[in-house]
């Protein structure tokens, strides 16, 4: 699973979803977010967060504006576009625009911009 993230994948389910939570999560990756069974984020977070910061790597996430390291923070928690949206009273797009700016820093996707998040401290583990 972590080579497939660090590699792009948008996503990981478990062999027992259901049929339903399989068309959502398409569904939902082909929308632009990642779907990560809910029982490996925490390991997936400790594995990360666990590993030395980059240097380069926070003076790219230095380089967000508030607005967007607020996104990039409830993108952390697993939020979608929408979600983030109504959290932040504005529009999906509006949203989409940061989060196709924090992907410019070089994560080919949103969980490795989550990664990266947390590999930097921007978000503690546990948050």
């Amino acid at each position: 699973m972590y080579v497939a993230l660090q590699a792009g994948a948008c996503g990981f389910l478990l062999k027992d979803v259901t049929p339903e939570h399989l068309i959502d999560a398409v569904r939902l990756v082909k929308s632009g977010d990642a779907n990560l069974a809910p029982s490996i984020t925490r390991r997936l977070v400790e594995r990360y967060a666990a590993r030395p910061v980059r240097p380069s790597q926070r003076s790219d996430l230095e380089t967000l504006t508030d607005r967007e390291s607020e996104v990039l923070r409830w993108m952390a928690r697993g939020l979608g576009n929408q979600e983030i949206a109504e959290k932040l009273f504005v529009s999906e797009a509006t949203v989409k625009t940061h989060v196709a700016h924090i992907l410019k820093l070089g994560a080919g996707n949103r969980v490795q911009a989550v990664i990266a998040a947390y590999e930097s401290g921007m978000v503690p583990l546990g948050s």
